[in-house]
């Protein structure tokens, strides 16, 4: 059975590498009717930050990657649920332990004595004599009484791997394909700290083994440690896994993505105002697409999971362009109908100034309903609303010379705004839709329409671009409309 699995740190929000590396391993899991497994690798101490396995949980099951086995949050508790447990790694010391002394036994791995300061000056010294950093093996060939008498007198110590360092570790890459790697770069990794917690590097190999995961999907940033983990996989016996190495993800400019360009995290672009399916649309579209010949831009989860095809994961690095996330987002956006754009906008209005300080009847259902039916074609993401239409809930303050169409007159102005309010005055509450408001001012302009909308727009919206003043006039109502006019007509007196 195929076992994929996400084993993030609890360091802080969710990166969006992260979450593609969570999104494949999932859909690779559903294609194959596997086993997707939430692993939390906590054993950095100095990085976790108190809450972030919470947010980890609640971010994946927004993206509706449910796992099958792992920690799940029930009741507001965290819970562990699976045959291979714990599925936190720091309730797995003991494990790790017996393990590294294991590899000890059995010459593949050494106790090291050496003192930070050591280590310090050793790097130094090969930095500037041209050497790639790593460890000098000073501790390998330290005598059985040598270690014994150290351990005594309570020296701190950690447990290295022992490289094999003659020939090559090679492996096939799935994305990649066949990659070498020469074993004398390879450094002497630390894998049992002297606090007793592993290196990420030794836990992972130890815990996708018992956890029996098949095929491990993660950034290409592993691809140089991956001869490390396969040297412990062949050390202990075991069966070595599938490895598959996702491309970069990169600035507009590519440069490695980072937070001194931007967003990087999921949450980030949940509070903006992204939906769901518009997220995993485009995080799916770093670094795949389904082929050519297809012209197919959106797919939600579901048929992600119908289409994607790890084996058109590109090598090169993934461009993270967020006027595509915008395009996309707005393309879900417009398809949500009008209950659910109400439910999922209205906490963003009710963040904003504007909508706090508006009349009662401008914060109502219907009335906010109108308003999103004007803006939901022209939304980038949910913060969005209102922001550029702020006249839908607030007075509105300009200079008459707004009002004026190209080089009309005054009088002219006044007699064009008489004419509109006449027109909409005529209009029954019961009759006031868009349609019927643009039908009528579009007979009475004939084909002077700049000479009449242009006011009427620019007097209800204070503003010289907006929607339409046919869109305008219906989300603000009659009497609102009416009162704008006679504001205008008063300017001018």
């Amino acid at each position: 059975m195929v076992r994929t699995r996400f084993a993030p740190s609890p360091t802080g929000y969710m990166h969006i590498g992260n979450f593609r590396s969570a999104l494949y391993a999932y859909i690779f899991a559903k294609q194959n009717k596997g086993k997707f497994v939430l692993r939390i690798e906590d054993t950095d101490k100095k990085r976790y930050v108190e809450g972030a396995l919470n947010n980890l949980i609640i971010t994946l099951n927004w993206a509706g990657l449910n796992y099958d086995e792992g920690v799940f949050i029930e009741n507001n508790d965290i819970i562990q649920k699976g045959d291979f447990g714990p599925y936190i790694q720091s309730e797995r010391l003991d494990i790790y332990k017996k393990h590294a002394l294991e590899l000890v036994k059995k010459e593949k791995a050494y106790y090291c004595f050496c003192t930070e300061e050591r280590l310090e000056e050793m790097r130094k010294q090969q930095i500037e004599s041209g050497r790639a950093p790593m460890y000098d093996r000073r501790c390998l060939n330290l005598s059985k009484e040598e270690i014994d008498k150290k351990i005594v007198n309570h020296e701190k110590f950690v447990i290295r791997q022992k490289i094999e360092i003659a020939g090559f570790t090679e492996y096939n890459d799935l994305i990649r394909g066949k990659i070498s790697i020469k074993n004398d770069m390879l450094d002497d990794q630390i894998l049992l700290k002297s606090d007793g917690y592993p290196t990420y590097n030794f836990a992972n190999v130890i815990d996708d083994h018992l956890m029996e995961i098949t095929h491990v999907i993660r950034g290409e940033e592993y691809i140089s440690s991956t001869p490390k983990y396969i040297q412990l996989y062949n050390n202990f016996d075991w069966q070595v896994p599938f490895f598959a190495h996702l491309p970069l993800l990169l600035n507009p400019d590519r440069t490695k993505l980072s937070k001194r360009q931007g967003d990087v995290s999921v949450e980030d672009y949940i509070k903006k105002g992204y939906l769901r399916d518009a997220i995993i649309n485009f995080v799916a579209f770093l670094g795949w697409n389904p082929g050519q010949g297809s012209e197919e831009e959106f797919f939600n989860l579901d048929q992600l999971v119908e289409k994607f095809d790890l084996k058109k994961v590109h090598k090169s690095g993934a461009i993270f362009d967020l006027k595509k996330l915008d395009w996309i987002n707005s393309h879900y956006i417009k398809n949500l109908s009008a209950d659910k754009l109400y439910k999922l906008a209205l906490p963003y209005f009710e963040q904003k100034d504007f909508y706090k300080n508006a009349k009662t009847e401008q914060k109502t259902e219907e009335y906010l309903k109108k308003v999103l039916g004007i803006e939901k074609e022209r939304l980038n993401n949910l913060s969005e609303v209102g922001e550029n239409n702020k006249f839908f809930f607030m007075e509105i303050n300009y200079e008459k010379e707004l009002l004026l169409w190209k080089k009309m007159t005054y009088d002219e102005l006044k007699t064009s705004l008489n004419m509109s309010k006449d027109a909409l005055s005529n209009i029954s509450e019961q009759d006031w839709t868009k349609d019927s408001i643009e039908k009528i001012l579009l007979k009475i302009a004939k084909d002077k329409r700049g000479e009449l909308l242009w006011p009427l727009r620019a007097c209800l919206t204070g503003e010289k671009k907006s929607p339409s003043p046919f869109e305008v006039a219906f989300v603000l109502g009659k009497n609102e409309v009416l009162k704008r006019l006679d504001q205008a007509l008063n300017l001018l007196k």
